[in-house]
């Protein structure tokens, strides 16, 4: 876990001492991508993560108890709510799909000329 911490406080000062537009966590994430080529940050990460994965589903309390409190408001912009959340899932999984799709494509159209 603190590997996690570390990357993203180190990505928190990137961001806000240089002025980037990325927010810190992003970087962080970045940051640890890279030193995940690493056994030192790559075996404690791993151990921390199989745990998070292994309780996972506790993470979601917070989330139904928000919903619970917030249920006029769920009533009110629902409909509302639930499209945008449909339409940015469609979205990102057609983004995802030319992603991963593009370069196969792309290698096929140059070797073929």
């Amino acid at each position: 876990m603190a590997w996690l911490l570390v990357f993203q406080s180190v990505g928190e000062l990137l961001s806000r001492g240089l002025s980037l537009p990325l927010p810190g966590p992003v970087l962080g994430m970045m940051l640890m991508l890279a030193g995940l080529r690493f056994e030192i940050v790559r075996e404690p990460v791993s151990a921390c993560a199989n745990f998070l994965l292994a309780h996972l589903s506790l993470l979601f309390v917070p989330v139904g108890v928000g919903v619970m409190t917030h249920l006029a408001l769920l009533g009110q912009y629902g409909g509302r709510m639930l499209f945008v959340i449909a339409l940015s899932t469609w979205i990102g999984l057609a983004v995802t799909a030319l992603v991963l799709f593009w370069p196969d494509r792309h290698a096929k159209s140059t070797t073929d000329a």
